[in-house]
């Protein structure tokens, strides 16, 4: 336990100091987020905050250097890929198809390093399938989600704070470090992130941070669960994001627009925002949504494997109730 406060301090110190020599980096350099017809900013904001993330994360874990070994060194490799990619990206916008192909063959990497879906009552092929999907959905989800002051950075501090709560109960000590490691750097950076923004972590830090927590996600375990049950847990802790990109998904598509490549303000801040909110308590309620997700999941782990499966159905019934309301009901898609 000790270590595990040592990283969390470790990651928001280096976040701390890191953060502000980046951003007078950043306006050095011309790394700027430029105001746009589909950006809320209206003044550049330099970009470099996913550096500082990056760095937060790495370094506070080579306080585990007697385990810098197997599955860890796979997910900080993949973690430099996918962060250096979204640096290229912020830096000079890359092709949707690189940055999916580069993810694919990281999640790959991963799989093949053993941090893979393993559900026994599945073929094998199936949870290949399913470790590429989980990997590259969690990672862009959050990419998607960084669209307002705070937001993508307070959602992955609340998610970040469940997984380590959850593998620590579970005795997972490696896990528990990655998830610690995440809630200090992603805390760290919320100071400077949210609004009104002074920097912003670019694709570099929300991809990363989506990477990460699906890595956690996919690594842990509940032995005492029935694995169609555990499964669920993480999930439910990152509902809020999973449900966000579902949402401007069914919206494109409904639309007849490509979801990968057609931007837009149709994300769930951004409809929080024009149902008359101000940005902050867009996010703030997001924040909450976010905060009983993560209780839901609690639930489904305390109770019983019935009553675990009645809670995640609950979640899916009124996140259906809300599509309903803010897609095919009102026929209307941001």
């Amino acid at each position: 336990m000790t270590t595990l406060v040592l990283i969390f301090f470790a990651a928001l110190a280096c976040v701390f100091a890191a953060t502000p020599l980046l951003r007078r980096l950043a306006f050095r350099i011309g790394f700027l987020d430029r105001p746009a017809a589909r950006k809320i900013h209206s003044s550049p904001v330099p970009l470099l905050g996913g550096v500082a993330i990056y760095f937060a994360v790495t370094l506070s874990l080579l306080l585990l250097r007697d385990y810098l070994l197997g599955e860890l060194i796979a997910v900080l490799m993949g973690a430099t890929f996918i962060s250096l990619t979204g640096l290229m990206d912020d830096r000079k916008a890359l092709h949707s198809s690189i940055k999916l192909l580069v993810q694919v063959l990281v999640a790959a990497g991963l799989y093949a390093g053993g941090i893979r879906v393993q559900l026994d009552w599945l073929p094998e092929w199936i949870n290949v399938l399913l470790t590429l999907f989980w990997m590259v959905g969690i990672t862009n989800a959050f990419n998607l989600l960084d669209n307002m002051d705070g937001l993508s950075a307070g959602l992955a501090s609340l998610c970040a704070a469940f997984f380590t709560l959850f593998a620590v109960s579970q005795g997972q000590y490696l896990v528990s470090a990655l998830a610690a490691s995440i809630l200090g750097a992603s805390m760290g950076f919320l100071f400077f992130n949210s609004y009104p923004a002074s920097i912003f972590m670019g694709d570099s830090g929300s991809l990363l941070l989506g990477f990460m927590l699906a890595c956690i996600g996919i690594k842990l375990r509940f032995p005492q669960e029935p694995s169609w049950v555990s499964w669920i847990i993480p999930i439910a802790v990152l509902w809020v994001p999973i449900f966000d990109t579902f949402l401007v998904t069914f919206s494109r598509l409904r639309r007849g627009k490509n979801p990968l490549t057609t931007p837009g303000r149709d994300h769930i801040s951004h409809r929080l925002v024009a149902m008359g909110m101000s940005q902050r308590s867009a996010v703030f309620l997001i924040y909450a949504a976010g905060l009983l997700c993560g209780m839901a999941a609690l639930g489904i782990l305390l109770a019983s494997p019935q009553s675990g499966v009645a809670i995640g159905c609950a979640v899916l019934l009124i996140s259906a109730r809300i599509l309903w309301r803010w897609e095919l009901a009102a026929g209307k898609g941001g």
